[in-house]
């Protein structure tokens, strides 16, 4: 926040930051970086705006990002009007596909993969703790 207040926005009256709910990215977490003149001469220049808890506006771009990177950025790009130029023909027909983030995993479906996560480590683990008294057993 200090770079972007000092140097990358330096001239801005104010900065508008869209952010989640996470606890870092609350005002109050300069003051356990800075000193407090410091954290809050920063804070004066900030404008914080947070987005939905759930089915956040930012995971939603988050994913769309990765959509453009995977689909359109894993190559060498020349110069930015090429970039420019990628971009925008990437974008015009995503939005022809009338593509969107599917927001259907839900909280019965979270327990089931849970579970499947769960399963596959236990078994893991057993069978690393088995391994030595399996060897015993058959050199015995």
């Amino acid at each position: 926040m200090k770079d972007l207040v000092d140097i990358y926005c330096r001239d801005a009256d104010i900065i508008r930051l869209v952010v989640d709910n996470l606890n870092i990215h609350h005002p109050a977490a300069l003051y356990e970086v800075f000193a407090p003149p410091e954290a809050r001469r920063i804070i004066q220049k900030l404008e914080f705006h947070y987005t939905l808890k759930h089915a956040s506006c930012l995971n939603q771009v988050e994913i769309e990002l990765s959509v453009l990177s995977r689909q359109c950025l894993e190559r060498r790009i020349g110069d930015r009007s090429c970039l420019e130029l990628e971009i925008a023909s990437w974008e015009q027909q995503r939005n022809h596909q009338r593509a969107s983030v599917n927001w259907r995993f839900k909280t019965t479906d979270a327990h089931v993969k849970l579970y499947q996560i769960k399963y596959a480590l236990l078994s893991n683990y057993l069978i690393q703790q088995l391994k030595p008294l399996a060897l015993a057993m058959s050199l015995v």
